[in-house]
């Protein structure tokens, strides 16, 4: 079974007002879902790092000033759907993402980043950030469901 094609174990829409807040907001969403799908702890840190460009960015890309993301959790990865944004967002958010001295943080750490347009409930550009990791070990969710059975 592909990436792409696995089960979504969790997922959760957030949506913040840029400011103090969204960091840690987006932060805890994205841990607590990365831990979830048992996200080794070097893979959690760049999530966090993901979360935390993200969430000091992406508003500014946005029409309304607010940051929105799904986040998911499958086997082996962790996704950030942000958006909407508005056109050309996606790859101005990746491109803002840099620092002087380290790079381009989202370059850097994700496994793939694609700009995607979407048309339907919610229209916009959106941007999907994967990062992948080795998923072995039964996930947190097959070992709470052979609990209850």
């Amino acid at each position: 079974m592909s990436l792409d094609q696995s089960p979504i174990f969790n997922e959760a829409w957030v949506g913040v007002a840029t400011g103090p807040l969204s960091a840690p907001v987006l932060g805890r969403v994205v841990g607590m879902l990365a831990a979830r799908a048992d996200c080794p702890i070097d893979r959690l840190d760049d999530a966090l790092l993901v979360a935390d460009a993200v969430a000091a960015k992406a508003g500014s890309f946005s029409d309304d000033g607010r940051i929105r993301a799904r986040v998911v959790a499958r086997l082996g990865s962790v996704e950030l759907h942000v958006g909407p944004l508005r056109a050309g967002g996606a790859d101005d958010l990746v491109a803002s993402a840099a620092l002087p001295g380290v790079g381009n943080v989202l370059e850097r750490v994700a496994d793939e980043l694609e700009s995607q347009a979407r048309n339907g409930e919610v229209d916009g550009e959106f941007l999907l950030i994967r990062l992948d990791f080795d998923a072995q070990r039964p996930s947190t969710i097959d070992r709470m469901e052979s609990d209850v059975t």
